[in-house]
């Protein structure tokens, strides 16, 4: 039997166990959770050069609104919870409290930023005083030095994913594991990984909403994009440039080759890269007088550093590395994070993408995935890197591991067929037909390249001007407009303004606690 036979055994096998009896019903619990991120602007299109606002309360313990790099680059995250509608409801209410509260300004619904020219002009976050505020200012300000602060305000959704328990030990007495459950989760998540950055390429092509940008992002660096009008500049049949090497990428994360085909692996290949010095950092200096540069002349300043289009997590205790908390008690959820935001929907992601998140994910869980060596994960990167740059090519061909290439468009209809079969599944889970609808629409995307976010978003430039700037300030005025509308209800504002004057009495309290040095408790930190 060949290997793509064991493979389809493994996933007919399963599937078919779950299909047997009521075991569908194992599907209902899907948790989920949304981080968005969007850039604050000013009418004009420029970065916002004003504070992260003290009405929305403390970036550094609010649990739903925080920024990321900049103090411009707000991120909105919601809970997690098992009903995808209360979820994407929650990210909406999020955005009707927040409108009110910037004044003038808007939210930039694209990935790639306004018009920026100069990496002073972009402000770091800030956090307070205290030594946790300071390390993730400092962490930012290192980032500034290493890849430039421009890098920093790209912008993306984040689809968090997790089963609930009683799928696992379904799933693990249907296996005859022998593992205990959280050690079976963790194997089985770090399956669910390696499948998708096989597979990863589809999504960038189904969702990738980032096909050009501004001119002035890549002024004075190679880039191999072409003109398209008004300052503009694009790949013709590109997906997600966000995603490529105009994205997050650099030369020295290149050098970072992580199997995940253990939490062993993984964890000591993280922990090599935050502990070995990096020559490029050192010539940099990790502080200048009594000013930090960065936290430390390592590959990696912290986990976060590491740029990967999903990652294993767990939630942290305080003071607590990743690293440590999944060595510990294992991998709690998967983060998905190679989606661009969709600027043609107010939140940034439709209902029907994240019905297809849902089956892709189970798809890469319920096949078989064989361990990654370096050529398999050289394969992976470059499959994607084709669809970046390429995706909607017409006849584009994907190599294979056997050394064969595959029509993309035949290879995704091969894929789209078992994920079909889990959405029936997941329908009947819960006696709908959402997943059916959003598979069925994803074919067509497949069978019609000009269906694809990334096309659509090429047709209203050139219906445009060519203008990508305008093309994003129209829309980010309609989805301020969208907010602004819907006023919240008293009981959900009152609830948010809560929740930031508690959020700000939780920093207050934190920055009374502080006893040790900040040079301590860094070390403290890196001696986990």
């Amino acid at each position: 039997m060949c290997q793509e036979d064991n493979v389809n055994a493994q996933f007919e096998h399963r599937l078919a166990a779950l299909d047997r009896g009521d075991n569908s019903r194992l599907l209902r619990y899907i948790r989920r959770g949304i981080e968005k991120e969007s850039l604050r602007i000013t009418p004009q299109g420029r970065l916002a050069q004003t504070p992260h606002p003290a009405a929305l309360g403390s970036a550094l313990t609010h649990a739903s609104i925080t920024t990321d790099y900049s103090e411009a680059l707000l991120e909105f995250i919601t809970d997690a919870g098992t009903e995808l509608e209360q979820t994407l409801d929650e990210l909406d209410r999020i955005h009707r409290f927040v409108y009110p509260r910037i004044g003038d300004e808007l939210l930039w619904t694209s990935s790639m930023p306004c018009v920026l020219e100069k990496d002073e002009d972009i402000p770091v976050a800030r956090y307070g005083d205290s030594n946790v505020a300071r390390m993730k200012t400092i962490y930012r300000i290192g980032l500034g030095h290493r890849y430039g602060r421009l890098m920093q305000t790209i912008a993306g959704l984040h689809y968090n994913f997790s089963l609930d328990d009683d799928f696992w030990e379904w799933l693990r007495a249907e296996t005859a594991n022998t593992l205990t459950l959280q050690d079976f989760k963790t194997e089985q998540y770090f399956a669910l990984i390696r499948n998708f950055h096989r597979h990863a390429w589809l999504l960038v092509y189904l969702f990738g909403a980032s096909p050009a940008l501004c001119g002035s992002f890549v002024a004075g660096r190679a880039h191999g994009l072409q003109p398209l009008g008004a300052g503009t500049l694009h790949a013709p049949w590109g997906t997600s440039l966000r995603m490529g090497d105009l994205g997050y990428q650099s030369n020295a994360q290149r050098s970072i080759d992580i199997p995940y085909n253990s939490l062993g692996d993984y964890v000591g290949a993280l922990q090599r890269a935050i502990t070995e010095a990096h020559p490029d950092y050192q010539r940099l200096g990790v502080r200048d007088g009594d000013q930090w540069r960065q936290l430390s002349a390592s590959l990696l300043q912290i986990e976060n550093e590491f740029y990967a289009t999903i990652r294993p997590k767990r939630v942290t205790r305080s003071g607590e590395s990743p690293r440590r908390a999944l060595q510990e008690r294992g991998v709690e959820y998967i983060e998905v994070r190679c989606l661009d935001l969709d600027p043609f929907e107010p939140i940034g992601i439709a209902r029907p993408t994240a019905r297809f998140l849902d089956a892709f994910l189970l798809f890469c869980l319920l096949h078989q995935s064989p361990a990654s060596d370096a050529p398999a994960r050289r394969l992976a990167r470059e499959n994607l890197l084709t669809v970046v740059n390429r995706g909607r090519e017409p006849g584009l061909h994907l190599a294979q591991a056997d050394g064969a290439s595959v029509e993309l468009r035949q290879l995704g209809l091969r894929m789209l067929e078992d994920i079909a079969a889990i959405g029936v599944l997941l329908d009947r889970a819960r006696n709908g037909v959402e997943y059916r609808d959003s598979i069925a629409a994803q074919r067509l995307k497949l069978e019609q390249s000009g269906l694809t976010p990334s096309a659509r978003v090429l047709e209203a430039l050139r219906a445009g001007e060519g203008s990508f700037f305008r093309f994003a300030m129209a829309q980010s005025r309609l989805h301020r407009e969208h907010f602004l509308a819907r006023p919240l209800d008293d009981v959900s504002r009152a609830q948010f303004e809560r929740l930031a004057v508690e959020s700000l009495d939780a920093q207050r309290a934190i920055e009374r606690a502080d006893t040790i040095p900040f040079e301590t408790y860094l070390a403290n930190y890196y001696a986990q």
